[in-house]
């Protein structure tokens, strides 16, 4: 080596070996050097005298009485020997603050700096103060610190304080740590992440440098781990202060059994623990008292910020004046912390801290410690994938670094809040936090260093393999780590961000969604501790400050909203302005200042990236979308029960204090998932399930279920379900299947599309091949056999086969179609298929005329459908009927069925008939053959058919009844299906009676296939072209016949065509009274204007209805009287002439007119007996009576009564007189025909229900009805006589044919 190294900086020295090497390879080569002889000069001249300045800074050394110091020259001998040594010492031995001034003395700090490194930001910042003290220096100046987003460092540094993450952070621009010649490690006994790691970093550091120190060092410390890891490495113990410590173990549930212990720590440890506080500082001032001592400061060890607020607020309603409440922790602002360190004042100080005090920290003028024995450690379940914040026990090593912050001014006593065989059993260790957490950022950073594997690496204790692979998976969720566990472009710009890899991911993100500015402000925010408060006593007060910036569908936006407000405030406010605006709205002021710093921090890293923040504000959308790819693993679902189903069967609940608490969405993103009582998403946000398919790619999982073929899509499609880590995000869609699965789509393309004949196409084959299988199906169902068709797999292996030709598979109609064309170029009948290939066996020729295609019936003929499909509800064969022609039915031919259905029906029939009756008709097949030969198809009832037929053969008399009562199968009963006129199907049923009341009931109108010139409307006078009696039209194909008719529309008429004789008689009846009523209009009106019984008339008919009503009835009665009692006119010239009749009208309508007032008159004086005082023996008598009166006077009775009958009704009521005076005299006689009576209206009514308008039937009914009246005047006054003889005899054989008709 040309120059003397040993006078340059560590950092310099690579540069100038390099330099000189260029330098002896050029000499080799016989090359110029003077260019290069220069540079190394000038750049060792400049290191030297760097050198020079350091060394010349070394300030003064001085020790303070501490038991360190009584080993120094031993020490100081250690650290020149030896490249690392581990110093096991006490609390108070002065360890923390002396060891730096050592390796001064030893030489180290001039070449490089002595970084000393310390768990926490305080411990940091209150060490370097009190060494740059102890060596009368300037903060800054020899002795500096850096710590987040404060550093205090200068050129003439020899000692430099920070926490281990900041060193870490280092060695990703200074791999070798070249700035530094020592390294100390103190507090390695927390087993940090950051600690564990640097400790096996610098393991494989040591190797290459070996002019570097380290020292490692801790109150209490597992010295043989540390040793062994570092090649026996040589061990030093100092013990501590000589000022004893004693120990007061105080339990908090003293005294009590087992199961009153839990319950109180499940229900009441918090008000425990203030009592068991209050009691020890009690007892601290009864012992000064009892021992005459002076009053020493308290320090309190408490699990978080709350507990230290909580208790603050209790000790100070103590109202104990003498007492100083201090809190301390580490996100207290430096002013707060620094009045901890300051000794003086009135009064006892009792300083209320976490963690940070129990390492490092030596809070001067401590005499007590209270220990309550408990922390809140952060664990990872590689389970359910949470970091969990338990309460747990602290470790023995933590127990003794708390007694060990008192007793170092004076004896001391520490008070533990448990008994002493709780200590015993804890664990003498603390778990290192490496065992206990995610290890993604460790492993990211490592990748990123080219360490090497996780498993290859020296950490002291190995991490679980099970959360070093939880590490990785969340690498490759985030897509910092492909498949093969490499880092990708995406993980390289993750690792220089200074921030959680999530958090990282976000910021990427943020980038790609055009939302960088306000993922910026959300990833800073959660990486510091929320900067809003709610104090315990002002909870209501603050959430209402805080509902400012609430935002009602994500918490995360709540975050943006805050920093907006404080940013316009604090652009505008002094920083005591600032302060006290934080203060109002419940906002730390620290934390918001460190809040900004990260920001600021990132913010420059992205910048340096060549990010850029855009301007506008992003949308919701974009802004969540961002975030979600770094949540990809806290997102959920909402259950019926209202919490949330997430990935990997974790089930979690929203934070009570969340925006989303009261409404909570059906899915949302959490910024972390935390368990206390049960877990908690924090900070939430709505979202959309399709914005996780999009972020998650190739984490998601499909499962494919029910592939089916679709005929309009002209694909296969299957229910896809996608979800990520076992939480579904969608269930049941329908998504093409061709590309997941070609074969199976091929199989139900043949299967569904080809074989069933559900696929679009062109091509004339499918037709063609379907209709040959019609015809087989056809043929089966008609002869009721199953083994003629092939199987569908035959028609499947005759299109496979023809398919195999293409070269990959046919998955969709357009593949098929392009297929096809292709091969029918050379076979153009390739895919024809043979009617004979589709049979399995011949069937015996069955005859047209046995299972006919139509039912013919007169001039009209029907489709019959047969189908054989036992215990189907259209097995057998089938009507198809119009609904306009379901009056025309033949209803009693339909129970023949077909010929070839007739002979089983019969047979059934015979069968089922009673043992008795049977066995005259054996052997049954022959008899039943017999019949069918003998019968002949009418439309007569078959069961009536066969009695007879029966009744011939057996020469004896057979009751019809006895066929009736046998049960038969549906399928010997035709199926009627009634179809619209679009053919539509409307009904199927095997009961005609149930579709006639339905579908029939009413007057129809049949109305032919093209529009028919006869069909007029609005018709106020006789149509021009007549009426004709009947003719043909087409309707459905068929030729019907129909009957013209005039139907009454109230104001006018209508030709319409009827479906019967009897429908256009009745409809024609009523057209033509309106028309006659349209010519006579002004007679009318003058004729009931000049009767003078009109009003009469109209005043008895008042009780029953209007005197219009009336008027209109008798008008009516009146026109049918004149005009319709001769040949009805069909021409309009006959109409017309008709017309010279009006003459007799005036008559007609006076008879008729007297005839009604009659009527009314009886009527009303009947109804005046049946109002009096009513025995209860006559109940049915008068029942009966006006049961009767309400048929026969009504408000339609004039209209409705014909006009052969209306004659009549004054001697009906005549006879219902005379009843009402003699029946009491025979009530038992009378009561027998009040049941009589009523069994036969019941009998008429039920008929009249399922009878159709204007049929024979109709008419049948209406004449009994009248004969029942004169039934009524033959039993209660015969002398009145009646119109024809009359009997319960003619009675029952005028009802028997009219059930013979139906």
């Amino acid at each position: 080596m040309s120059v003397d190294l040993s006078q340059c900086l560590a950092k310099d020295i690579p540069a100038l070996q390099r330099l000189d090497a260029k330098i002896a390879q050029r000499i080799k080569r016989q090359q110029p050097t003077d260019h290069l002889q220069s540079r190394l000069e000038s750049q060792w001249q400049q290191s030297a005298t760097n050198y020079q300045q350091r060394s010349a800074a070394t300030p003064k050394i001085t020790y303070p009485d501490l038991p360190v110091a009584s080993q120094r020259d031993k020490l100081v001998e250690l650290i020149r020997d030896n490249q690392v040594v581990v110093l096991a010492g006490e609390t108070g031995s002065g360890k923390t603050t002396q060891l730096p001034k050592l390796c001064l003395e030893a030489g180290q700090g001039v070449r490089g700096l002595i970084g000393h490194t310390q768990p926490r930001r305080l411990a940091a910042r209150t060490v370097a103060q009190r060494i740059a003290e102890e060596l009368q220096v300037p903060l800054g100046q020899q002795v500096g610190y850096q710590v987040r987003f404060n550093e205090q460092v200068s050129d003439n540094t020899l000692i430099k304080l920070m926490t281990d993450g900041i060193l870490l952070a280092e060695t990703r621009h200074d791999p070798d740590l070249l700035r530094y010649d020592t390294i100390i490690v103190d507090e390695a006994h927390e087993r940090s992440l950051n600690i564990d790691f640097l400790l096996g970093y610098l393991k494989q550091l040591l190797a290459r440098r070996a002019d570097l120190k380290l020292i490692i060092t801790s109150a209490t410390i597992d010295v043989e781990r540390f040793s062994k890891h570092f090649n026996n490495a040589p061990v030093v113990e100092v013990s501590g202060r000589t000022y004893p410590v004693e120990t007061w173990y105080r339990p908090l549930f003293q005294g009590r059994d087992n199961e009153s212990k839990q319950i109180d720590a499940g229900n009441g440890r918090e008000q425990a623990l203030l009592d068991g506080v209050e009691q020890a500082l009690t007892e601290i001032e009864r012992h000064e008292r009892d021992n005459s001592q002076l009053g020493g400061d308290v320090l309190i060890f408490l699990r978080g910020e709350r507990d230290i607020r909580e208790l603050a607020q209790f000790l100070r309603k103590l109202a104990r004046p003498q007492w100083q409440i201090m809190p301390l922790y580490g996100r207290l602002s430096f002013a707060e912390q620094q009045k901890v360190f300051q000794t003086g004042g009135a009064g006892r100080r009792i300083i209320l801290a976490t963690n940070v005090a129990e390492t490092s920290v030596t809070v001067p003028g401590i005499r007590y410690v209270i220990d309550p024995g408990t922390a809140r450690i952060s664990r990872y379940s590689y389970r359910s994938k949470v970091q969990r914040l338990p309460i747990e026990a602290i470790s023995q090593a933590s127990a003794n670094q708390r007694k060990g912050r008192c007793g170092r001014v004076a004896a001391g006593i520490c008070i533990r809040l448990y008994d002493e065989t709780d200590f015993l059993g804890r664990p003498e260790f603390s778990d290192a936090e490496i065992l206990r957490t995610n290890l993604a950022s460790v492993i990211l950073q490592m990748e990123d260093l080219k360490l090497g594997d996780v498993a290859d690496f020296p950490f002291i204790d190995m991490p679980d393999s099970r959360f070093v692979n939880d590490g990785i998976k969340l690498l490759q969720e985030l897509g910092a780590l492909n498949t093969r566990r490499k880092l990708t472009p995406l993980g390289k710009q993750l690792a220089r961000l200074p921030v959680d890899p999530r958090l990282a991911r976000m910021v990427l993100a943020g980038q790609e969604w055009g939302a960088l500015k306000e993922v910026l402000i959300i990833a800073a925010a959660l990486t510091i501790q929320d900067p809003r408060e709610r104090p315990q006593d002002r909870q209501q007060a603050a959430d209402q400050k805080h509902q400012l910036w609430r935002d009602n569908h994500s918490d995360f936006l709540g975050l943006v909203n805050l920093w907006q407000a404080y940013e316009s405030q604090r652009q505008e406010l002094t920083q005591n302005q600032l302060r006290k605006w934080c203060t109002k709205h419940f906002l730390s002021f620290m934390r918001m200042r460190e809040w900004r710093e990260v920001h600021r921090q990132i913010l420059l890293m992205c910048q340096q990236m060549g990010f850029k923040v855009q301007q506008e504000e992003a949308s919701y959308e974009s802004i969540h979308r961002a975030l979600l790819t770094g949540l990809l693993g806290h997102i959920g679902h909402k259950d019926e029960d209202g919490s949330y189903q997430g990935p990997r069967q974790r089930r979690f609940h929203i934070f009570p204090g969340s925006a989303l608490y009261k409404k909570s969405p059906p899915w949302l993103m959490a910024a972390e998932l935390v368990e206390t009582s049960r877990l908690f998403a924090r900070c939430v946000a709505k979202i959309e399930p399709a914005w996780v398919e999009q972020a998650a790619g190739a984490l998601l999982k499909y499962n494919y279920s029910e592939p089916t073929w679709h005929k309009r899509q002209g694909q296969v499609m299957a229910k896809q379900q996608v979800s990520l880590y076992g939480l579904i995000l969608a269930n049941q869609r329908k998504v093409p299947y061709g590309k997941i699965d070609p074969e199976v789509c091929q199989q139900l393309l043949i299967m569904e599309g080809l074989v069933q004949g559900n696929i679009y196409t062109k091509a004339k084959f499918l037709a063609h091949n379907l209709a040959l299988v019609a015809d087989i199906e056809s043929l089966e169902a008609k002869t009721r056999r199953r083994d003629i068709l092939v199987d569908d797999r035959v028609v499947y292996d005759f299109y496979a086969t023809k398919m195999t030709s293409a070269n990959k598979p046919v998955t969709n109609t357009a593949a098929f179609e392009s297929w096809r064309k292709w091969a029918e170029k050379s076979t153009p009948r390739l895919l024809y298929m043979d009617k004979q290939a589709l049979m399995r066996a011949q069937a015996n020729e069955v005859s047209q005329n046995d299972f006919p295609d139509r039912l013919q019936w007169q001039q009209i003929s029907w489709p019959l459908q047969y189908q054989f499909e036992p215990g189907q509800e259209q097995d057998g064969v089938t009507l198809k009927v119009p609904v306009s022609q379901l009056k025309r039915l033949p209803i009693k031919r339909l129970s023949w069925l077909v010929p070839g259905l007739l002979l089983d029906k019969i047979s059934a029939l015979l069968r089922g008939l009673p043992k008795a009756e049977r066995k005259a008709f054996v052997p049954v097949p022959n008899y039943a053959q017999a019949i069918y030969e003998a019968l002949e198809v009418d439309n007569v009832d078959l069961l009536d058919a066969m009695a007879t037929q029966l009744q011939r053969m057996s020469g004896r008399p057979f009751d019809v009844k006895l066929l009736q009562q046998v049960e038969l199968d549906d399928l010997y009963y035709m199926g009627i299906q009634v179809l619209s006129e679009a053919g539509k199907v409307l009904a199927y049923s095997r009961d005609i009676e149930s579709l006639l009341i339905k579908y029939a009931k009413g007057a129809g109108e049949t109305r032919p296939q093209n529009k028919h010139p006869l069909l007029i409307e609005n018709l106020t006078r006789f149509p021009q072209s007549g009426l004709p009696e009947h003719l043909l039209i087409t309707q459905a194909g068929a030729e019907l016949p129909v009957w013209p008719a005039l139907k009454d529309n109230g104001k006018s008429v209508a030709l319409v065509f009827a479906d019967s004789v009897e429908e256009s008689h009745g409809l024609t009846q009523q057209g033509l009274i309106r028309l006659y009523r349209l010519a006579l209009n002004e007679q009318l009106k003058h004729l009931a204007k000049s009767l003078p019984e009109m009003g009469k008339a109209e005043l008895l008919f008042a009780t029953i209805g209007s005197a219009q009503s009336l008027r209109q009835q008798l008008f009516a009665k009146a026109i049918e009287r004149v005009f319709l009692q001769a040949e009805w006119p069909r021409t309009e010239q006959i109409f017309k002439a008709s017309l010279e009749q009006r003459g007799d009208l005036p008559e007609a309508l006076q008879h008729l007119l007297s005839l009604v007032i009659q009527i009314l008159t009886s009527h009303q004086a009947i109804r005046k007996q049946l109002k009096g005082k009513l025995n209860l023996a006559w109940a049915n008598v008068y029942q009966d009576i006006g049961g009767q009166l309400d048929g026969l006077v009504h408000a339609d009775f004039v209209a409705q009564t014909p006009l052969a009958s209306i004659s009549d009704l004054p001697r009906y009521l005549k006879a219902t007189e005379h009843r009402l005076g003699r029946f009491q005299q025979q009530l038992a006689k009378e009561n027998a025909w009040v049941q009589e009576l009523r069994d036969w209206q019941q009998r008429y009514t039920a008929a009249k229900q399922r009878c159709l308008a204007y049929s024979p039937q109709a008419k049948a009914l209406d004449d009994f009805w009248w004969q029942l009246q004169e039934y009524r005047v033959s039993l209660f006054a015969q002398q009145l006589g009646t119109s024809k003889p009359i009997s319960a005899k003619r009675l029952q054989r005028q009802w028997q044919a009219i059930e013979d008709m139906g």
